[in-house]
C-alpha cells in the first residue's frame, strides 16, 4: 500500500524586537507631533500680537492703579489681617496654555489659608474658570461668587466697573479683603501681588484723613468705589499682560519640544526602515543560497 508523507514547509516569520515600535506607529506619531507643533507656531504668533497690545495698553492703566492707591498710602489706611471675616478675591481668566499664571494665584491663596488661624472665616470670589475649576475642589463651600467670559477679550474699564458693581453688591460685609493677581514684570516673568481692598469703615479710621479738608462721608463712599474701579482695572491690565506674554512663552517652548520630538523620531523612523530593508535582504540572499 502506498502511503502520502505529509511534507513539512518552513515559513519564514518575522519576530518584532520588544519595544520596537512599526514604520505605521512612527509615522503616525510623527505626523501628529508635526500637526501639534504647526498649531503651537501659530498660537505663538497670535500671543505674539496679543501681548505687544496688551503690554502697550498697560502703561498708561499704571497710572490709575498708582493714582488711586496714593490716597490710602498718604491717608495710612491700616488693615488688619486677624479679623474674624475675611474675603478673597481671585483674578485669573477662562484661558490656559499659558504656564502657571492661574495655578500660582491659587496655590498663594491655598497657603494663606492653610496658614490662618482656623477660626477666620474666609469667604471666596473668583474671577475666571480657571480659578474656579481649582480652587472649587477645596473651597467649595466658600465660594460666594464666580465670573466666567474672563480674558477672550482685552479687559477695560467698562469690565472693571462691573465686576466691581457686583463684589460690592454681594452683601457681605468683609473686615479685611485682599484680591490676588499677578503683576507683569518682564517678558518671561512675573509675580504674584495682593491688593488690599478698602471698605469704608477702613478710611473713616485712616490716621491722617484729617490731611484732607471738608471730606464727608458720602465723599469717601464714592471715592472709594471709584478707585477699586480703578485699580481693579489695573489689576485686570497687570494680569492680562502677564497672560500673553506666559503663553508666548509657553508656545515657543512647545514649538521647540516638538521640534526635538520630530528631530528623534525621524532619527528612529529611519533606523527602523533601514533594518527592516537590511533583514529582507538577508532573507532573499538566505534564500537564494539553499536553492
Amino acid at each position: 500500500m502506498f502511503s502520502r508523507t505529509a511534507q513539512v514547509v518552513f515559513v519564514p516569520t518575522r519576530t518584532q524586537v520588544r519595544g520596537m515600535a512599526t514604520l505605521k506607529e512612527i509615522r503616525l506619531r510623527l505626523k501628529s507631533i508635526t500637526n501639534i507643533q504647526k498649531i503651537t507656531k501659530s498660537m505663538k504668533m497670535v500671543s505674539a500680537a496679543k501681548y505687544a497690545r496688551a503690554e502697550r495698553e498697560l502703561k498708561p492703566a499704571r497710572s490709575y492703579g498708582a493714582g488711586a492707591q496714593a490716597f490710602y498710602d498718604k491717608a495710612e489706611v491700616d488693615l488688619d489681617n486677624t479679623q474674624q471675616k475675611q474675603l478673597v478675591v481671585a483674578l485669573t481668566s477662562d484661558r490656559g496654555l499659558c504656564g502657571g499664571v492661574h495655578s500660582n494665584i491659587c496655590k498663594t491663596i491655598k497657603a494663606r489659608i492653610i496658614e490662618q488661624d482656623p477660626n477666620i472665616d474666609t469667604k471666596l470670589v473668583v474671577i475666571g474658570d480657571k480659578a474656579r475649576q481649582i480652587l472649587q475642589r477645596l473651597y467649595g463651600k466658600n465660594i460666594l461668587m464666580s465670573f466666567n467670559n474672563i480674558g477672550k477679550k482685552p479687559p477695560n474699564f467698562n469690565d472693571a466697573a462691573l465686576l466691581a458693581d457686583n463684589l460690592t453688591g454681594l452683601g457681605y460685609n468683609f473686615d479685611y479683603g485682599t484680591l490676588y493677581y499677578n503683576v507683569f514684570k518682564s517678558v518671561v516673568s512675573y509675580r504674584t501681588t495682593e491688593l488690599p481692598l478698602y471698605t469704608d469703615e477702613n478710611i473713616s479710621n485712616a490716621k491722617k484723613l484729617s490731611v484732607y479738608d471738608s471730606v464727608d462721608e458720602d465723599t469717601l463712599r464714592c471715592f472709594n468705589e471709584f478707585s477699586f474701579v480703578s485699580r481693579l482695572y489695573f489689576a485686570m491690565k497687570e494680569g492680562a499682560c502677564s497672560e500673553q506674554s506666559s503663553r508666548m512663552t509657553a508656545m515657543d517652548s512647545a514649538s521647540k519640544n516638538a521640534s526635538e520630538m520630530i528631530d528623534k523620531l525621524t532619527l528612529s523612523f529611519n533606523r527602523t526602515r533601514q533594518a527592516v530593508i537590511t533583514r529582507e535582504l538577508i532573507e532573499i540572499i538566505s534564500g537564494a543560497a539553499a536553492l
